[in-house]
């Protein structure tokens, strides 16, 4: 595997551990105000990811379908769309800041359905990488190496304050700090194991590229609506999480279009 595949696999695991290791500097658990902004720009990113960095790309590659070219889109995007929402329905997890766990009724206990509610969400992110890796090894026109890796540091980056979100309460709950820190870090393994068996699927994949590329975007949006923007939005009015979605959207947008 060439080491530029492994650095763009490894990149978005690397930003959940160094949030995830918040635990060890900083004393008390984030602020709400902090909470909602760093919330809202992992939902700018991954909208901003969603549009430049999959979707458009997967209306390139169906471009010899004509004015048909969104069709690959559309349909990926809602297979995303239905597969979290599958996901979302059969594991028992629970947001931040809920009273009441959503899914089947499990025997789990607190920690473990917040550790679940972040690894829901990780996969699509992991698919996306292997996914955009997986074409460009395979050489595709559309996808260049800088734009891969602008989308692995892009997600790495709204994966610093994912990490931080889960060990920092898990803290200040009366969790060690190596325990905690465990937590956040496993909160985010799924994301390279997703992307490598996507990798090593390469040879099925590259011809349904145009409809996976859609379908991770799908699920990322299902993601940020279903989830972040309401925990962005969450408690007193404020236009934090706003403001902070804005400027992860633009520094994805600034990303991908720079690199790409």
């Amino acid at each position: 595997m060439p080491f530029e595949t492994l650095q763009g696999i490894l990149l978005p695991f690397l930003g959940t551990v160094l949030g995830a290791a918040c635990v060890f500097v900083m004393r008390s658990a984030l602020p709400p105000a902090v909470q909602r902004s760093l919330t809202g720009f992992a939902a700018g990113v991954m909208v901003a990811a969603s549009v430049w960095s999959l979707l458009i790309p997967a209306m390139e590659e169906a471009e010899h379908l004509g004015q048909l070219a969104f069709l690959p889109a559309v349909a990926g995007f809602w297979l995303g769309i239905l597969f979290l929402l599958l996901l979302d329905r059969t594991i028992p997890h629970l947001h931040r800041d809920s009273a009441s766990p959503e899914g089947p009724r499990t025997r789990l206990g607190r920690t473990a359905m917040l550790v679940l509610a972040v690894t829901l969400h990780n996969i699509p992110e992991g698919m996306a990488v292997g996914v955009v890796l997986a074409g460009w090894m395979a050489g595709d026109e559309t996808i260049s190496l800088t734009g891969a890796l602008a989308l692995s540091i892009g997600i790495a980056l709204q994966n610093f304050p994912e990490g931080a979100i889960i060990s920092m309460p898990l803290r200040a709950e009366g969790a060690g700090k190596k325990r905690a820190f465990l937590y956040g870090v496993l909160s985010g393994v799924v994301e390279p194991l997703a992307a490598l068996l996507t990798i090593l699927a390469a040879g099925l994949i590259l011809p349904a590229l145009p409809y996976l590329l859609s379908f991770a975007a799908g699920a990322m949006i299902y993601v940020v609506v279903e989830e972040l923007i309401p925990e962005a939005s969450a408690g007193e009015h404020s236009n934090l999480g706003t403001l902070a979605f804005a400027a992860g959207f633009t520094v994805m947008l600034a990303l991908d279009v720079a690199l790409g």
